[in-house]
């Protein structure tokens, strides 16, 4: 559940249309588990280019998002994953509550919608090039 909350506070706080590709969530999961990387994240939406040499893949990520799409939470589209009307609501939720996800919050809120699909890009096709 707790990874589920995660995903929708990163479609909802800082995805354009509240939509995002797996390896941008991905992307954003791995910058939850530690202050440097949050950093990294930081730096790149000022810079606006995404430097960071390799991020990890969580299958727990995955788990999460097959159980939120079962659930109606999140929706699968053409480019990646979508939140749905259901998830939606169940975001707003979640950020009626200050205490939840305080943390996640809070740092998706300061990046904003920076870190963008074309950083994603770019920064993976250099892995394909090496």
């Amino acid at each position: 559940m707790y990874k589920i909350g995660q995903v929708l506070l990163i479609l909802a706080i800082a995805s354009r249309g509240n939509k995002s590709s797996l390896p941008r969530l991905q992307l954003f999961n791995w910058a939850l588990k530690a202050t440097e990387r949050q950093a990294l994240l930081e730096k790149a939406v000022e810079k606006k280019e995404l430097q960071v040499p390799a991020w990890g893949f969580d299958p727990a990520l995955a788990i999460a998002i097959r159980i939120a799409i079962a659930e109606g939470l999140v929706a699968e589209n053409a480019t990646g994953y979508e939140i749905s009307e259901a998830g939606d609501l169940f975001v707003k939720e979640i950020l009626k509550d200050a205490d939840l996800f305080g943390p996640e919050r809070s740092f998706l809120s300061s990046l904003g919608k920076g870190v963008t699909e074309g950083m994603v890009e770019a920064t993976a096709s250099g892995w394909e090039a090496k």
